[in-house]
């Protein structure tokens, strides 16, 4: 009773902890070399607290390198967020940027593979190679990515569909996705 007097409104399970404001990666976590092993997930404008923890969870869990959030329009690193993530948002990088598009350039320039998800992509999400300097591009709930992002990928695959759903929540697509280029690196890595 004494914690829902201190955190009125806040399900605590019975515990509280109180530390200081997280602060984002910066943009160093970004200028690392593009190495094989690098691998980014970039959601573009998911305004879900749940989806953001829940895509920051498996990224970790998938090994990615960093999250790249924009700063506006999208979910921030709330309570919620953190929770969903079970400390996985303090083991992975989550970098807020400006401009996602610029940012998607500046890491093609040096060196990294963009591809987008979107369901009118030309080739599938398994057709593909999901090896090297790679950044996964995700799109908002609802919207999917936005123009001037999807125009800066180099490529934007799907994932086949077969049932009547037309696509899975973003957080779903991101798992997806980064354990499928998780499964092809380990191939290689056998083959070596």
């Amino acid at each position: 009773s004494d914690l829902d007097l201190k955190v009125p409104g806040l399900r605590h399970q019975g515990v509280l902890a109180l530390m200081p404001a997280m602060e984002l990666s910066g943009e160093d976590v970004l200028q690392a070399p593009a190495t094989e092993d690098r691998l980014f997930l970039a959601l573009d404008g998911v305004q879900d607290p749940h989806n953001l923890g829940a895509c920051l969870r498996t990224a970790e869990a998938a090994g990615a390198s960093g999250v790249i959030i924009p700063k506006d329009r999208s979910a921030g690193l709330t309570a919620v967020a953190r929770k969903v993530a079970a400390g996985s948002a303090e083991r992975v990088p989550v970098v807020s940027v400006t401009n996602l598009s610029r940012t998607l350039g500046q890491l093609k320039e040096r060196g990294y593979w963009v591809t987008g998800l979107a369901g009118e992509g030309d080739e599938t999400l398994f057709d593909i190679d999901l090896t090297g300097p790679l950044v996964l591009v995700m799109g908002a709930e609802g919207e999917g990515l936005r123009r001037l992002t999807k125009e800066t990928c180099d490529r934007v695959v799907r994932i086949p569909m077969l049932g009547k759903a037309e696509s899975l929540n973003v957080s779903a697509a991101a798992a997806v996705c980064l354990f499928e280029s998780l499964r092809q690196r380990q191939l290689i890595k056998k083959r070596s």
